[in-house]
């Protein structure tokens, strides 16, 4: 993300930010920061978002991400009139390249992703979060894929991981109605995992991102990659990676330092190597 302020602005209009910041010494927070226009993305706010991914993805000392927005909500989705322009050349150019997509069609991020969603999350905020790994999700929240009323559809993952995450009939009735749905019934879906007040979606994210820092950081990404390979590849593929993966994380200093906290009825203290 540029430092320079002065470069956000076209014509007197914020062109919105994704702003880090590190808490805990392993967890990257990345605050959508638009918040007089519903967050919505703006191309500029899309490259900020890909910088953070890819900087979570490639430092070993970040363990956990955590997304959230500035402001009364998540995001109304892509900002389409300032996106035309990219469309129009066939494709989002943070899915090309090395890079990690904060929507995960393209390289994904290798470590937990937990997004905390309230108010308005439309089209984007809701493939980002599915995207991602855990939902916590404010009692305010209004969901909605309307991709259609646009004269388009959801390229951003929501065509596949609304059904993956709830089934067909649970994904059609909303992608084809292009409705408005609220947290309980996203949580009905099992399209987030925790429905709390407005106020506690954040700390809620946060805590729980604590939690998961408590186990070894490379047992957690290989049990999420575990996890992610049955999904893309199947189910062959995920057991013959089981025996590889147990022999890498059995020769780490973590692995001896859990099992010498076992032995000692002690915490832990990861490292991540």
């Amino acid at each position: 993300m540029s430092d320079n302020r002065d470069d956000r602005y076209e014509d007197g209009v914020f062109l919105g930010t994704v702003d880090t910041m590190v808490v805990d010494d392993h967890i990257l927070t990345m605050a959508i920061n638009r918040p007089a226009k519903f967050n919505g993305f703006t191309p500029q706010m899309m490259d900020d978002m890909v910088d953070a991914f890819t900087r979570l993805h490639e430092d070993p000392d970040l363990w956990v991400g955590v997304i959230h927005a500035n402001g009364d909500h998540f995001t109304a989705g892509l900002d389409l009139p300032r996106w035309s322009e990219r469309m129009k050349g066939g494709g989002e150019g943070e899915r090309r390249g090395g890079r990690i997509d904060p929507t995960a069609l393209g390289r994904a991020c290798s470590k937990p992703i937990i997004s905390a969603v309230k108010g308005i999350t439309y089209t984007l905020g809701i493939e980002m979060m599915l995207a991602g790994d855990i939902v916590i999700a404010a009692d305010d929240c209004r969901f909605r894929q309307h991709e259609p009323l646009r004269g388009i559809h959801a390229t951003g993952g929501a065509t596949i991981r609304m059904v993956q995450r709830g089934g067909w009939g649970n994904a059609m009735y909303h992608l084809l109605t292009s409705d408005e749905f609220g947290a309980e019934e996203a949580l009905r879906c099992g399209f987030v995992q925790e429905v709390v007040g407005v106020d506690e979606v954040y700390p809620r994210a946060l805590e729980l991102a604590g939690v998961i820092c408590e186990g070894a950081p490379l047992a957690v990404q290989a049990t999420k990659a575990s996890s992610r390979r049955y999904v893309v590849d199947g189910e062959r593929a995920a057991i013959e990676a089981f025996n590889g993966t147990q022999a890498e994380l059995a020769a780490t200093d973590d692995f001896t330092e859990g099992i010498a906290s076992f032995v000692e009825r002690r915490p832990p203290k990861f490292a991540g190597r």
